[in-house]
Formats: C-alpha cells, structure tokens, sequence
C-alpha cells in the first residue's frame, strides 16, 4: 500500500544523548527542545537522575536539566548494560568534579565499540585511569589541553573528549574527529553555554578551555536517521509523502542513491518531499563515516533492494556483525548472499510476509520497511530495538496509510 500525506521528523537520538549528558558540565539550567520520546533517552534520563541531575519535562518535548546538585559521579552497571552511550558521562564529570566511577557499557549486538580511544584521549588530557571490576575509574586535578589524534572515526569518542576538553587548562585539538551533524550539534549547544570550539564538522577540532560554563537553551537537531528511514519507506511502497522538520544538507548520500533508485526527492529548508511509482532499480552501497553514506541506513537500502530490478552489493565497513537482518529478510523471501563485509541482493518481484525477529536497532527498521511491501501479514519480535531510536514509528507509519498495529 502506496504511504501518503505528511508526517514530522522527531529530535535526533543520536544528537539528544550527548547533549544531556552536557548538562553535567555546568551548574545552571540546560534546556532542550526537540527531544525524542525515546527508551535510549529515558535511559540516559534516569541515570542522570540517579546522580542527581533535576530534570523537568516540559510541552512539546521539551526538558529542563540542573545539575547544580549532583551527589554521585558514578554510573552503575545496572543503568549502563543496556546502552552503550553511557559513556558520555565520563569526560563531562572528570572535567567538572576531578572523578568519576563509569561500568564499562553494553548495548547494541551490532560488533565491538571499544572506549579505549575515550580513555586514551582523556590520559592524554593528564588523567590518571584505572578499569576494575568491570569499572572505568579516572581521576585529574584539572585536566589539561592536549593534541590527541583518534585512529579511528568515532562519534562518542570525538563528543566524550571535547565535552571534556571545554573546561580543560588550555587548548585542546582533536584530530580525525567524526564530522557527523549530531557531532556539529552538541558543539552548537556547548558554544552556547559559554565553551569555546571551532571546527566541528572538520575532522579537526580545537577547544580552548574555559573557567566554568553557563545554562542555555537549545533545540536538537532532527534525525536524519528517522528521515532516511521514511524516504526509503515511501520509495519501497511507491508512495508521495512530504517530511517536515527535516534537512536534505544532512542526507546528502542517502538522497542521491533514492534518486539513482529512480525516486524523486524535492527539499527546501526545513522539509524534503519523496515520490517514487515503487518500480525501483537496485542500487550499489557503501557505507563509512559522514559524509559518505552512513552505516544507520544499510538496513534499510538492503531492503529497499530485496524487491528493486537488478542486483546490488552493499558492503559494511563501519560494524563487522551489522548483517544480522538478512538471516530475516530471507524468511520473507529475500535473495541474498554474504561474502564477508559484502551482501550481494538480487532484487525478487515480491516478498512475503512471515514471523521475523529484530536484531538491533536499524535491522528492526528495515524488517518493518520489508514488512509494509511484503504480501500478506510479517509479525515482527523483539521490537523493543525499534523503541530505542523511532518515536511513535507505528503512529507516524498509520498517518501515512500504512497498516500496522503493536500487539502486546
């Protein structure tokens, strides 16, 4: 059934994580528009509160943070396990209190996601770090500006270090940062709560440290994620629907490939338009790190490609277990073949529906997406995944004509 009609884009997961854990960074009041109602959110939420964090929800996904009082700079397994983002307490509370006590994380099944370069990085900065019993423990008088060179792309690591970096002693320069645009947001947010960055959105970034930082107020920017998800969503069913709340400068990559598909996608300021007649041709992937085509949408490209004309490869570079949803798709009839980080698609007239399971976040995404073109009726387990990053996904989906329900 072709989507059709409108629907509003939600404050990025990825952009609203880290920005919380700013709140840590300074005594006065941050406030937050945009954020997402999201399970990695409420989270991130409770673990702050367990350390004393006041946090006031507001309308219109708005919340207010005050960390004038927090009385523990710990963050215990219990609340870490689930979600690997976490660890972006760390640099907020060793720059502002001199300790903190972090488990080491969980979260996603998608491959390993080492904090080394979070902890190399803060050493360099003159902290002392120990792990113990599965516990990060690091302590610094003050930490101090330092070049640190990242050897490897990593987005957390990259916000963890210039969290930490703006109340540093001096001039910190991180090399071979993450260029993403959640990246770019939370250095918008920290500027405006006093710090001082340049750079963010170069793969070099330079904070001169500061004394202490102020309150502020900042809406987070939208999820290109989410937006993708949709676009590829409207594409597969053959449908015309208008995103608002959304920026194409941030999906750039994954526009280009719809079009290449043979969608057309339209966009002004704040919103992008997508109309396709389902008759899509298979298009070749590639993922790495912004601004080329981004890990979080190969889930769904594959699916896209499931039922596209042609044959497609779509290779993996960023995670080396993120192709656990082909097992999936294949119950639903998909033709698709694993050699290493490549899976080669070839498009099928059509898919059918089955019980499928979700692995983690984007391949729950992409069974969905499977599920809406597939005949007859796919049941998807295990999609507590999906709560973690889409808000609402089946009331967004049904506004567009889809027919999906969540059962208990």
């Amino acid at each position: 059934m072709p989507l059709s009609g409108e629907v509003r884009i939600s404050g990025a997961k990825n952009a609203a994580l880290p920005i919380l854990c700013a709140a840590l960074l300074t005594d006065q009041p941050l406030k937050l528009s945009s954020v997402p109602h999201l399970r990695d959110v409420s989270t991130t939420l409770a673990l702050l509160k367990h350390m004393g964090v006041l946090g006031v929800l507001g309308d219109d996904n708005a919340i207010t943070l005050d960390a004038g009082n927090v009385h523990t700079r710990e963050a215990p397994y219990e609340m870490v396990k689930t979600m690997r983002a976490s660890i972006l307490v760390l640099g907020p509370l060793l720059a502002r209190y001199g300790v903190a006590r972090v488990s080491l994380p969980g979260g996603c099944a998608i491959g390993s996601r080492p904090v080394d370069l979070h902890i190399k990085g803060l050493q360099a900065m003159g902290a002392e770090i120990h792990i113990e019993h599965g516990y990060i423990e690091a302590r610094a008088e003050r930490l101090k500006g330092a070049r640190i060179f990242m050897d490897l792309v990593t987005v957390t690591g990259t916000e963890n270090l210039m969290m930490a970096a703006t109340l540093a002693d001096g001039v910190t320069i991180l090399e071979n940062a993450a260029r993403e645009p959640e990246v770019v947001d939370m250095a918008e947010c920290l500027i405006k709560m006093g710090a001082r960055i340049e750079g963010a959105g170069t793969d070099v970034i330079r904070i001169t440290g500061v004394e202490r930082l102020q309150g502020a107020e900042h809406a987070i920017v939208c999820d290109r994620i989410e937006a993708g998800t949709y676009l590829v969503a409207t594409a597969m069913t053959g449908g015309d629907v208008r995103l608002s709340n959304a920026r194409a400068d941030l999906l750039d990559a994954v526009i280009e490939k719809l079009r290449d598909a043979s969608a057309r996608v339209d966009s002004d300021a704040n919103s992008i338009s997508i109309t396709s007649d389902g008759k899509l041709k298979a298009v070749n992937i590639r993922t790495a790190p912004h601004p080329a085509f981004p890990t979080d949408m190969q889930a769904q490209f594959m699916a896209m490609n499931t039922i596209a004309d042609g044959v497609a490869s779509v290779t993996e570079t960023i995670f080396e277990n993120r192709f656990m949803h082909v097992q999936e798709m294949r119950r639903l009839g998909a033709n698709i073949e694993v050699e290493g980080n490549t899976a080669i698609v070839r498009g099928v007239p059509y898919l059918d529906g089955a019980t499928v399971m979700a692995t983690d976040l984007r391949a729950s995404a992409s069974l969905v997406l499977a599920g809406l073109v597939a005949r007859g009726e796919t049941t998807i387990e295990r999609i507590y995944h999906i709560d973690r990053g889409y808000e609402r996904i089946e009331e967004k989906l049904t506004q567009l004509g889809a027919r999906i329900r969540r059962v208990s």
